[in-house]
């Protein structure tokens, strides 16, 4: 049985697990989650063995919240030998139409040879990296792997749950997270005042454009963050040349104030008005309730306080996926009542932790 593979944070299977259930489901791509608990990974299951490629071309990685990645699984192999991984591989490819599962005349442009983001995964990372080797060699010389990368082939993963078992499959360009494992792993910058930095940082590079982080994050615009001490948010923003009034009852780094850019008001996130009646971006990572923060968004949204928005929903411990698409549901309801345009992605990135990060970019 063929099924998408997606890699997520491990302990999120089973709201990973959901929302695939729930978007193939919708597109009539029926089949059946399998997961288990703090794996990292996630198989849906397909029915229809033919549907594979386009199931894998329904939504990209960056249109959806929790998966990391998505694979196209055509093979699985369980009881590998040590002494013969690589042919193991290549008979499991002989034994497919490659051609037919790629549309590419079964060539690959790139290999990624991958391993779940566990402590226990991790113990496949020094082989996962040698084994990459003999194997991108072994099919370059079946003629299955561009001589070169070529970035909009398809690309062949081979995923090893342990040392005896892998998936291999592939992924689209577009549609795939191009990172391995689907982590854009950051560099704490030493003079941030908190590490909660990487999270904005994160959003910034991996959910918004090249064309929308230059309209978004002028330099000499203005900025609103909600719940900002000690800071770590209004790094970034600073970082950008952006006027910020940092809102929060506690203390702003001094390092930041210093900058000339930050105005600090110790006052409550929920009550606060931007000093000159609008900003061009608000961004907020209070620890509140979901549904209370999305509200919030839409009324500064809606009522044009700020024109762009990036926010934080923190999450329960159960019903998570859940709890997302009943806090934008609810939100994107106001926004589409409205005549302007609005872009919206919803991710849970590396750096979050119990959380998604809510992107917002007005259009027109």
């Amino acid at each position: 049985m063929t099924s998408i593979l997606a890699y997520c944070r491990p302990g999120y299977e089973n709201d990973t697990a959901n929302e695939l259930a729930t978007r193939y489901g919708e597109k009539e791509y029926f089949g059946y989650p399998v997961s288990k608990s703090n794996t990292g990974f996630v198989h849906y299951n397909l029915y229809d063995n033919t549907s594979l490629g386009n199931a894998l071309a329904l939504f990209a990685v960056s249109e959806s919240i929790f998966p990391r990645q998505l694979i196209g699984v055509f093979a699985t192999l369980n009881d590998i030998k040590k002494d013969d991984r690589v042919g193991q591989v290549l008979d499991a490819l002989e034994d497919v139409s490659l051609e037919a599962l790629t549309g590419a005349h079964g060539v690959f442009g790139a290999i990624d040879v991958e391993y779940p983001d566990t402590e226990d995964g991790k113990t496949l990372a020094k082989f996962c990296r040698k084994f990459t080797v003999p194997l991108r060699q072994a099919l370059r010389k079946k003629g299955w792997l561009s001589p070169k990368e070529n970035e909009v082939k398809p690309k062949l993963h081979v995923f090893f749950e342990s040392f005896e078992t892998c998936y291999i499959g592939y992924s689209l360009s577009g549609y795939r997270s191009n990172d391995h494992l689907g982590i854009c792993r950051l560099k704490f910058p030493s003079d941030s005042p908190s590490r909660s930095t990487l999270k904005l940082e994160d959003a910034l590079v991996n959910m918004l454009s090249a064309n929308e982080q230059r309209e978004v994050l002028r330099a000499g615009g203005r900025a609103v963050d909600l719940g900002a001490c000690p800071g770590g948010w209004t790094y970034q923003l600073v970082k950008r040349e952006m006027y910020v009034e940092a809102i929060d009852n506690g203390a702003i780094a001094d390092s930041l104030m210093s900058t000339g850019l930050v105005e600090h008001h110790a006052a409550d996130g929920f009550t606060y008005r931007p000093q000159f009646g609008r900003v061009d971006l608000l961004v907020c990572d209070m620890i509140e309730q979901p549904d209370r923060v999305a509200k919030l968004m839409g009324d500064w949204l809606v009522k044009h306080w700020a024109t762009h928005a990036v926010f934080n929903l923190k999450l329960p411990m159960k019903r998570r996926y859940e709890t997302v698409i009943e806090a934008m549901s609810t939100l994107m309801t106001r926004l589409n009542a409205l005549d302007d345009a609005f872009t919206v992605k919803v991710r849970h990135l590396y750096h979050d932790r119990d959380e998604v990060t809510v992107t917002i970019v007005r259009t027109s």
